[in-house]
């Protein structure tokens, strides 16, 4: 008995001790830390386990060095722009887009993006579409290609991508498979020696030697990458796997949303896969070459910027342009996500937005995929709709769209959800779109949405049961480790 009081007390003596670490070494956000004591005294143990594997801090400093902006090879690509900039040279092809120039220039000048705007952009929100072309390209692909996904499944489409990947490289096609080491467990070690016994290259991001205690499994790469000879590439939020052809009988049609570009925002998504995969691989000394980015002849008028942002840098570079844009909007703002747990900036800026007479529409899921996020993702809807914020829960399937349009003349579309999980632990990418037509189609998209969706009142929000309100609770407590 003793013994046993012995080891309960050493087991609480831990936690506490875990829990003033938490409060008073680690610089976290006070919302996180409240929730990790939360679960320390609950969970003593367990918790002190959870703490251990989730919590790991990243030191602010880059796992990814920008080399492309500094070889010789490219210029000082990045100052080039600046100076242009600030000469007031750089004038964009859509006079509408003019006044979100100050987003341009916090990405450009704080964060190092560059702004592109001779490109063309095709909207996929199928995934039989989507995939359809994605394979198409691969096939006709001449030089390279390069792959960066978050999930992929081994089954028939996972199985469909493996053959083709296969078939390039045994033509002479350079061919890189970069995916998350937990997006990716389902593939099987054959099929990755198949593969690479074909000819083709695979890295593997954040591999751990020990699955079930990798450390650093709360920080996942969850970006979609493809580039095809340098010339044409995809990002949004389709992965690989059949559920995204709207196979999964349980969770039906899946409606997301992914763009093919081409243009020179190409370089930067070809840049950004690099980067990637340079860390996962090490494969760093060949890669930032010319042959991988060839002129465009592309005489499209996007304008984008590519952003990402991930637990490895010090600013929220996505979340803060999500704040920019909602607070620059005169008219309207529409969201989709499939996962909607903002921070306090964010909430107060959609707020504020929603009180000040824009028209602010939200669109989430019917139905869970991860139960605890859905939860919270229905508790902050649920807080935003007395200030007339319009909520709509989309009923034909599944909603995994990440997208944001402002007036209908700027717009986001990439991987990152709406959560602090992509703002803060997440690797993500997104398109910026300083473009009326492109931005135009994504609302013209939401609208079209709005037949397959029900609207969450005010009135229908009060009504909900008890359980609904526990699960909400709970679920918001543990919102910032979702």
């Amino acid at each position: 008995m003793l013994n046993i009081f012995s080891s309960i007390s050493i087991i609480y003596f831990i936690n506490i001790a875990m829990a003033v670490v938490v409060i008073f070494l680690e610089r976290k956000d006070p919302t996180a830390t409240l929730a990790w004591v939360l679960v320390l005294l609950i969970f003593p143990g367990f918790g002190f386990l959870l703490y251990l594997m989730l919590s790991q801090n990243f030191s602010r400093k880059k796992l990814f060095a920008m080399k492309i902006y500094t070889r010789k090879t490219f210029g000082d690509y990045i100052k080039v722009q600046q100076e242009l900039f600030s000469s007031g040279k750089l004038v964009l092809n859509d006079k509408h887009a003019e006044r979100f120039k100050d987003l341009i220039k916090m990405n450009l000048f704080f964060h190092g993006f560059s702004y592109t705007q001779n490109n063309d952009v095709t909207i996929y929100t199928d995934g039989q579409e989507k995939f359809y072309e994605l394979f198409r390209l691969l096939e006709k692909a001449q030089h390279h290609i390069h792959i960066e996904y978050y999930i992929i499944k081994n089954d028939d489409l996972g199985n469909k991508l493996f053959e083709i990947l296969k078939k390039k490289a045994a033509e002479g096609i350079e061919v890189r498979l970069l995916f998350d080491s937990v997006g990716g467990r389902h593939v099987p070690k054959e099929k990755i020696k198949e593969m690479t016994s074909s000819g083709v290259k695979v890295a593997v991001f954040f591999e751990s030697r020990f699955p079930f205690f990798n450390f650093k499994i709360n920080y996942r790469n969850h970006r979609k990458i493809v580039v095809i000879d340098g010339n044409a590439a995809f990002i949004g939020g389709f992965n690989i796997g059949d559920e995204y052809l709207g196979l999964n009988k349980k969770i039906g049609y899946w409606r997301d949303t992914h763009l093919k570009i081409t243009g020179d925002a190409v370089i930067d998504l070809q840049t950004r896969f690099f980067l990637d995969w340079g860390h996962a691989s090490k494969e760093e000394d060949l890669i930032f070459l010319p042959r991988y980015f060839p002129d465009s002849n592309n005489s499209g008028a996007v304008g984008i910027q590519i952003i990402s942002s991930g637990p490895d840098t010090p600013d929220q570079t996505i979340k803060s342009s999500y704040v920019k844009m909602i607070n620059s909007a005169k008219e309207s703002i529409l969201i989709q996500t499939p996962y909607f747990i903002p921070d306090a900036s964010v909430f107060e800026s959609i707020k504020i937005a929603a009180m000040s007479g824009v028209d602010v529409k939200i669109m989430i899921p019917c139905k869970p995929d991860h139960p605890f996020v859905y939860w919270a993702t229905y508790w902050y809807c649920g807080g935003l709709l007395k200030y007339g914020v319009k909520v709509y829960t989309y009923e034909y399937g599944f909603l995994h769209a990440k997208t944001i349009v402002i007036d209908k003349v700027v717009s986001s579309a990439g991987t990152a959800n709406f959560d602090m999980r992509s703002f803060k632990l997440n690797f993500e990418s997104n398109a910026l779109i300083y473009d009326q037509k492109i931005s135009g189609n994504l609302y013209d998209i939401f609208m079209e949405d709005l037949n397959y969706s029900m609207e969450l009142t005010r009135e229908l929000y009060l009504e909900r049961g008890v359980i609904i309100r526990m699960k909400e609770s709970i679920c918001r407590l543990l919102a910032p480790l979702l």
